[in-house]
Protein backbone atom coordinates (compact mmCIF):
# COMPACT_ATOMS: atom_id res chain seq x y z
CA UNK A 1 0.00 0.00 0.00
CA UNK A 2 1.28 3.47 -0.96
CA UNK A 3 1.15 6.19 1.66
CA UNK A 4 0.91 9.83 0.68
CA UNK A 5 2.72 12.23 2.91
CA UNK A 6 1.55 15.82 3.22
CA UNK A 7 5.09 17.23 3.27
CA UNK A 8 5.91 15.56 -0.08
CA UNK A 9 2.79 16.97 -1.67
CA UNK A 10 3.59 20.46 -0.33
CA UNK A 11 7.14 20.20 -1.69
CA UNK A 12 5.89 19.23 -5.17
CA UNK A 13 3.31 22.04 -5.19
CA UNK A 14 5.93 24.63 -4.14
CA UNK A 15 8.29 23.49 -6.91
CA UNK A 16 5.54 23.77 -9.51
CA UNK A 17 4.59 27.26 -8.31
CA UNK A 18 8.23 28.42 -8.45
CA UNK A 19 8.57 27.10 -12.01
CA UNK A 20 5.34 28.73 -13.20
CA UNK A 21 5.98 31.29 -15.95
CA UNK A 22 3.93 34.46 -15.39
CA UNK A 23 4.98 36.15 -18.64
CA UNK A 24 2.02 37.35 -20.69
CA UNK A 25 2.46 38.02 -24.39
CA UNK A 26 -0.06 40.34 -26.02
CA UNK A 27 -0.30 40.06 -29.80
CA UNK A 28 -1.91 42.78 -31.90
CA UNK A 29 -3.87 40.92 -34.61
CA UNK A 30 -6.13 41.92 -37.46
CA UNK A 31 -8.19 40.49 -40.31
CA UNK A 32 -7.78 41.04 -44.05
CA UNK A 33 -10.79 42.93 -45.47
CA UNK A 34 -9.58 42.92 -49.06
CA UNK A 35 -6.39 42.29 -50.99
CA UNK A 36 -5.29 43.11 -54.52
CA UNK A 37 -2.46 44.62 -56.58
CA UNK A 38 0.04 44.13 -53.76
CA UNK A 39 -2.06 46.08 -51.23
CA UNK A 40 -4.07 44.66 -48.34
CA UNK A 41 -6.72 46.46 -46.30
CA UNK A 42 -6.62 45.22 -42.69
CA UNK A 43 -9.17 45.65 -39.91
CA UNK A 44 -8.25 45.34 -36.23
CA UNK A 45 -4.61 46.42 -36.01
CA UNK A 46 -5.44 49.22 -33.58
CA UNK A 47 -1.99 49.63 -32.03
CA UNK A 48 0.04 49.41 -35.25
CA UNK A 49 2.47 52.19 -36.27
CA UNK A 50 3.25 53.65 -39.68
CA UNK A 51 6.06 51.72 -41.42
CA UNK A 52 5.66 48.80 -39.02
CA UNK A 53 6.19 45.31 -40.38
CA UNK A 54 3.23 42.94 -40.18
CA UNK A 55 3.13 39.20 -40.84
CA UNK A 56 0.28 37.38 -42.56
CA UNK A 57 -0.69 33.88 -41.42
CA UNK A 58 0.90 32.25 -44.50
CA UNK A 59 4.22 34.03 -43.88
CA UNK A 60 4.16 37.06 -46.19
CA UNK A 61 5.55 40.26 -44.67
CA UNK A 62 3.98 43.67 -45.28
CA UNK A 63 4.67 47.30 -44.40
CA UNK A 64 1.92 49.49 -42.93
CA UNK A 65 1.63 52.71 -44.92
CA UNK A 66 -1.92 53.99 -44.60
CA UNK A 67 -3.39 54.50 -41.12
CA UNK A 68 -7.12 55.16 -41.06
CA UNK A 69 -9.60 55.20 -38.18
CA UNK A 70 -11.03 51.70 -38.77
CA UNK A 71 -8.44 49.97 -40.95
CA UNK A 72 -4.87 50.14 -42.22
CA UNK A 73 -3.34 49.80 -45.67
CA UNK A 74 -0.42 47.40 -46.02
CA UNK A 75 1.99 47.01 -48.93
CA UNK A 76 2.87 43.35 -49.47
CA UNK A 77 6.56 42.42 -49.64
CA UNK A 78 5.83 39.23 -51.56
CA UNK A 79 3.38 37.84 -54.08
CA UNK A 80 0.68 37.32 -51.43
CA UNK A 81 -1.16 34.79 -53.57
CA UNK A 82 -2.32 32.82 -50.52
CA UNK A 83 -3.69 35.88 -48.71
CA UNK A 84 -7.49 36.00 -48.80
CA UNK A 85 -10.30 37.95 -47.19
CA UNK A 86 -10.55 36.82 -43.59
CA UNK A 87 -6.86 35.85 -43.31
CA UNK A 88 -5.16 36.69 -40.02
CA UNK A 89 -2.43 39.32 -39.69
CA UNK A 90 -0.23 40.08 -36.67
CA UNK A 91 1.86 43.13 -35.87
CA UNK A 92 5.55 42.45 -35.25
CA UNK A 93 6.39 45.63 -33.35
CA UNK A 94 9.35 46.22 -35.69
CA UNK A 95 9.67 49.28 -37.92
CA UNK A 96 10.91 48.70 -41.50
CA UNK A 97 14.61 49.49 -41.74
CA UNK A 98 17.29 49.45 -44.40
CA UNK A 99 20.89 48.97 -43.29
CA UNK A 100 23.37 51.54 -44.60
CA UNK A 101 27.10 52.05 -44.28
CA UNK A 102 29.47 54.99 -44.35
CA UNK A 103 29.62 54.63 -48.15
CA UNK A 104 26.06 56.01 -48.33
CA UNK A 105 26.79 59.20 -46.37
CA UNK A 106 26.27 62.37 -48.40
CA UNK A 107 24.45 60.66 -51.27
CA UNK A 108 20.90 61.33 -52.41
CA UNK A 109 18.94 59.26 -54.91
CA UNK A 110 17.59 61.10 -57.91
CA UNK A 111 14.15 59.62 -58.61
CA UNK A 112 14.01 60.87 -62.19
CA UNK A 113 17.40 59.56 -63.36
CA UNK A 114 17.68 56.60 -60.95
CA UNK A 115 21.30 57.54 -60.35
CA UNK A 116 23.20 58.78 -57.36
CA UNK A 117 24.28 62.39 -56.98
CA UNK A 118 27.49 63.10 -55.12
Amino acid sequence: MVTIRADEICKIIRERIEQYNTEVKIVNTGTVLQVGDGIACIYGLNEVMASELVEFEEGTIGIVLNLESKNVGVVLMGDGLMIQEGSSVKATGRIAQIPVSEAHLGRAANKRLHKFKY
